[in-house]
């Protein structure tokens, strides 16, 4: 499936990580007609931590991390649920949430929608969307193995936050860029990362 010339929805929740979601949007944002982002409140903490720079929820922009806001990225609050992505007449073409707590996949895996994060992802698995989750968190105990499988049979794709080495990465930047793009390639979108084989 590709979502070029379509729409992105990007959630980024409170796992660590969170440069994978920014580097997602910034990489992604040329190749589809628009990305909508909602970040999570503990998501906003955690890119501040990590970042070094706020993250202002009434006020986002990624002009701190990105250098620009670019102009087909719009912002939705974590508790507006009328945002287009939270009805299945308006569902994404495809979402991402990255990085995913365990928290985040347990509570989609049981349905409960408690912000927009919840309910978007939600609408995107019943109405037959593509849905990736990328864990970052080790190690696994079988709650968050149950949570994930049950999201599997739902028909979300599990896509850990493991970069590999075998492309000999010299920056945190090549490990980062690792990951993303492999979602970019479930994606269907454009990857120039180094793959097994090649030099």
């Amino acid at each position: 499936m590709s979502v070029s010339g379509s729409e992105l929805l990007v959630a980024i929740t409170g796992a660590s990580g969170s440069v994978y979601g920014l580097r997602l949007i910034e990489r992604a944002a040329p190749l589809v007609r628009r990305i909508s982002v909602v970040v999570s409140r503990a998501g906003a903490r955690v890119i501040a931590h990590e970042m070094g720079t706020p993250f202002d929820l009434e006020q986002p922009s990624l002009r701190a991390f990105l250098g620009r806001d670019p102009d087909n990225v719009r912002f939705h609050h974590p508790d507006d649920l009328f945002a287009p992505c939270a009805s299945g007449s308006s569902a994404p073409d495809a979402m991402v949430v990255v990085p995913c707590t365990m928290g985040t996949a347990a509570r989609i895996a049981a349905g409960i929608a408690e912000d927009l994060i919840g309910r978007a992802a939600d609408v995107v698995l019943k109405e037959h969307r593509q849905l990736i989750l990328v864990p970052r968190e080790t190690p696994l105990n079988l709650i968050h193995l149950r949570n994930l499988t049950t999201l599997a049979e739902a028909g979300a794709l599990i896509l850990p936050a493991c970069p590999g080495f075998y492309h000999h990465p010299r920056s945190i930047e090549e490990l980062v860029d690792f990951v993303v793009g492999r979602i970019l390639d479930h994606l269907g979108l454009p990857n120039p990362q180094a793959r097994w084989g090649e030099e």
